[in-house]
């Protein structure tokens, strides 16, 4: 009898976890997925690449993923080599014209076209669009005295259904459009659990470059429901950055995302493994 080697026992184990992964490929079949791409995750190649073969398998397993992005660290680039100052107000970027000309052109221009290459490469059929194109995200003035900084208060699925429909995956920079005409910069976040909630999305799943939302010990909750959030927050082991994400999630929840997924952009597959493992990643939030 042959010696089995490590490389046939290395073949036996994805064979094993291709079988495994079966009752979520029949679970997700047809379903909805937000991903929020952002953090350092962005910035390296590497992960890029990871990710974009993750976002190229949901689409082969007929899940319809959308990805909205953000870039705040190359607009803080660009906005340094044109010597134009920035600042922030409770995490979200005083936009004036002059700023939220250079915002759109580095998150539908240079961001945007990155990651729509990336998925391209892996052999996906992807489609890079702002919040401007049809109309898809109406924003009201978030706060007078930050300029151009928008909420969105429409979200116009239209475009979306006919590009998931067709087999692409939209990619969105989260610029949006005034009633009136104006361009305004919302935060990543922000635009992804609104367009998330439009959707009704199954899941909503939010990269970062934290593991997931931690409890007082320091341990990463798995679990959590709305009513855990809020406490926690009241109490403040919810604290600083991730306030705006569990907000963004407890919104999304709300206007009828199935569940929502606090986690880690930078770790391998971590999409995939959410999505097809028992295990799962980061936090997962959902209503009792």
């Amino acid at each position: 009898m042959k010696k089995q080697t490590a490389m046939d026992r290395d073949w036996f184990a994805t064979a094993r976890t291709l079988s495994e992964a079966l009752p979520y490929f029949q679970r997700y079949d047809g379903a909805t997925v937000v991903i929020k791409f952002g953090g350092h995750a962005m910035g390296d190649e590497t992960a890029m690449d990871a990710f974009a073969r993750d976002i190229v398998l949901m689409k082969q397993v007929n899940i319809r993923p959308i990805v909205v992005h953000g870039g705040g660290p190359m607009i803080n680039e660009m906005l340094a080599r044109l010597d134009i100052k920035s600042e922030f107000v409770n995490g979200k970027r005083i936009s004036d014209e002059k700023t939220v000309e250079i915002v759109e052109m580095v998150l539908a221009g240079k961001i945007n076209k990155h990651i729509v290459q990336a998925i391209n490469r892996q052999g996906g059929r992807a489609v890079g669009l702002s919040g401007k194109d049809a109309n898809l995200m109406i924003c009201d003035r978030a706060v007078p005295d930050m300029g151009f900084v928008g909420d969105p208060v429409e979200i116009n699925t239209g475009v979306l259904d006919t590009l998931t429909q067709g087999g692409f995956v939209p990619v969105i920079a989260p610029i949006g459009m005034g009633r009136n005409g104006e361009t305004y910069n919302v935060n990543g976040d922000t635009a992804a659990g609104a367009i998330a909630a439009a959707l009704k999305a199954d899941r909503f799943l939010l990269l970062t470059d934290v593991a997931g939302v931690k409890d007082a010990s320091g341990q990463v909750m798995t679990r959590m429901t709305p009513d855990d959030i809020r406490r926690m927050t009241a109490e403040g082991v919810i604290n600083g950055g991730m306030i705006p994400k569990t907000e963004t999630a407890l919104l999304a929840i709300e206007g009828g995302v199935r569940a929502v997924v606090i986690m880690d952009g930078r770790a391998p597959n971590a999409c995939l493994l959410e999505l097809f493992t028992e295990h799962g990643a980061g936090s997962l939030i959902r209503a009792d």
